[in-house]
Formats: structure tokens, C-alpha cells, sequence
């Protein structure tokens, strides 16, 4: 599971930006220029790691570094206010997803209110031509960047080009005669289908969160259970149960995987959770972070009229995951 890969110690730059390097070539961004390839990269999904491969290509043939450029917290949050469910990835499985594309660094950009006001103009004389020595800069044709978002590719052409600078805007890539877009694989997640997800992904969607004590019912069947708290502006997908791997970063399980609200017997419903019944782990997860992968929708969520109806369903639901992705560790 590459996300849960160690990162290894960014190096501050101009700003507070964090540079995160994986080849000998980081160093030398700053010396020897670089290929810089811009975006949120929110899900680092297909259109994300064709954009990516451009700017690698082009920065070997150059005998340069290869950047991406990203921004932290993501600019939506800052400028509309935290957003429930909207996140696809932590800035951190950004950085651990596009270090496995190729690249010779990353570079996180703080995004603030100030920043927000910059001109594309400042932005890019001010912070990135200091940060990375960009000789090529790639972003999707759709781009917008600094105050007002004036900064189109065609208006960063007219700042970038007396500097040295070339701007490359690509068309952005579709699959089923839709654009691939982290707002549509959103969609897709809220609505429960993960592997409609996982296809324009090129891996399955994987949330974080801290294992908490939780009701001790998945116990009482023989299987242990962790409750995962998951911040709130991570998208969830739809209630309901899941197939899923769940990793604590040097471990993974098969699980059963319960998103929603404790219904079990048609009681008052609690706040949102995430609980994931792990086939073959024995032990004690309370306090650890865990990463769950959802492969597949099981079920919608429903009320029982007993505990052994509950018991026979979990039981199904385990069962299923036991036969189509294993029964103990997989990692």
C-alpha cells in the first residue's frame, strides 16, 4: 500500500513552502531549474498522473528535476470555509501518492487568505521562481490560479515567457465521454460506488482516521472490531457495508466495513462512523491510526428485529470478504 510509505523530511523554502525530496535530482531545484507541474492534485486520480507523466518526461529529456506543486490546506477549504465530506486525500497521501509517480520532489505551498489575494503575476515571481527555478510549467487546460483566478494558461504564458518560462496546458482527460475530475470521483464516493471510483482512480479510495473504543458488538461474534474516527472533511462514501483492506501502516486485514449511523435495532441514530471488522487480526488497535481501502459495495444499511439476525448478516458480510479477499494479514 503506497500510502502509508514513510515521507521522508521536507526542507522548508522561500515562504514556508515544504519541499519534499525522493531522488538525488531535489537537491538542485533550486541550481539547476525544474519542470514544475501545477494543481491541487485532490485524489491524485488518471487525469492527475497523465499530467504528471508529462512534466516527468519533459524534465528527463532536460536533465532537470521533475516538481509538482500542490497547496495545503486545499484552496477550496480556505476561501469557502471547511467543506464536510470533500476531501479525497490528506495533503500527507498526496505527497506519499505522487512520489510513487516518478517525480523528483514535491512542493507544498501554505495557502492562506494572503496567498489567495496574490496576483498570479506575484505568485509566480515571488514564490515559485524562488522555490523551484521552474524552465516548464504544465497544468490541465482548465487551470486558474491567483486572485480572482485570473490566472489562466493563457495569462501565465504572457508573464512566464520573458522569464524563460514555457506553459503547457493539457487537455484534460475523459473516460466514458466524461471529464475525469475530483469533483465527479466525489460523486461517485457519496453515492457508494467505490469501484466506479477505484477505476478513475487506479487504486481504491482510502480514507484515515484514529480506532477509538466503539459498542464491543462485532466481538460478541468472534471478530474484533475497530471504530475509526474519521475528520469531517474527508469524503465518506455512502452508508453502508463495504469490502475492505484496513492497514495500520505495517499491517493490513480484510474487512467488513460498516459506514453510517448505529441502527442495528431501530433505536435513535448516532453520529456519523466508520467500523471495520478485521478478519485475521488479534490484539489491540485503541489509539492507532488506520487507513481503510473500500474494494467493493456489500449492502445499504438496515434495522434488525434481533441480535440474530444481525449476528447472521455480519456473519454474511464477513464471509463474503473472506472469499474474494482473504481471511488473515495481507501485508
Amino acid at each position: 500500500m503506497a500510502v502509508d510509505r514513510p515521507l521522508p523530511q521536507a526542507r522548508e523554502l522561500v515562504g514556508g513552502c515544504a519541499l519534499y525530496g525522493f531522488t538525488d535530482m531535489a537537491p538542485d531545484v533550486s541550481s539547476r531549474g525544474s519542470v514544475c507541474v501545477l494543481g491541487a492534485f485532490d485524489g491524485v486520480h488518471v487525469g492527475h498522473r497523465e499530467l504528471v507523466s508529462r512534466a516527468v518526461s519533459e524534465a528527463r529529456d532536460r536533465g532537470v528535476a521533475s516538481v509538482a506543486v500542490t497547496f495545503s490546506p486545499d484552496p477550496a477549504a480556505v476561501l469557502a470555509g471547511p467543506i464536510v465530506n470533500a476531501t479525497l486525500l490528506c495533503v500527507e497521501d498526496r505527497v506519499r501518492l505522487l512520489s510513487t509517480l516518478g517525480l523528483d520532489a514535491v512542493l507544498v505551498v501554505p495557502f492562506t487568505r494572503e496567498l489567495a489575494s496574490t496576483s498570479y503575476e506575484r505568485f509566480l515571481t515571488d514564490w515559485l521562481v524562488p522555490a523551484a527555478r521552474p524552465l516548464s510549467i504544465h497544468v490541465g487546460a482548465d487551470f486558474r490560479m491567483g486572485a480572482g483566478g485570473a490566472g489562466t494558461v493563457d495569462a501565465l504564458r504572457e508573464v512566464a515567457g520573458p522569464l524563460g518560462i514555457d506553459v503547457h496546458g493539457h487537455e484534460l482527460v475523459s473516460e466514458s465521454g466524461q471529464t475525469v475530475s475530483a469533483t465527479r470521483i466525489r460523486g461517485l464516493v457519496r453515492t457508494g460506488k467505490v469501484e466506479a471510483a477505484a477505476g478513475l482512480l487506479e487504486r481504491d479510495h482510502m480514507v484515515r482516521g484514529q480506532v477509538e473504543r466503539g459498542r464491543g458488538e462485532g466481538a460478541s461474534f468472534g471478530f474484533p472490531t475497530a471504530n475509526v474516527r474519521i475528520p469531517a472533511e474527508t469524503c465518506l462514501p455512502a452508508e453502508g457495508v463495504y469490502a475492505a483492506l484496513a492497514c495500520d501502516g505495517a499491517h493490513a486485514w480484510p474487512a467488513a466495513v460498516n459506514v453510517g449511523a448505529p441502527r442495528s435495532f431501530g433505536g435513535a441514530q448516532g453520529e456519523p462512523f466508520l467500523e471495520a471488522t478485521l478478519l485475521g487480526f488479534s490484539g489491540d488497535l485503541y489509539g492507532a491510526r488506520l487507513s481503510v481501502s473500500f474494494v467493493a459495495w456489500l449492502r445499504e444499511p438496515r434495522r434488525f428485529s434481533s441480535l440474530e439476525e444481525l449476528e447472521a448478516t455480519v456473519l454474511g458480510n464477513v464471509a463474503w470478504v473472506g472469499t474474494y479477499l482473504g481471511e488473515g494479514e495481507v501485508l
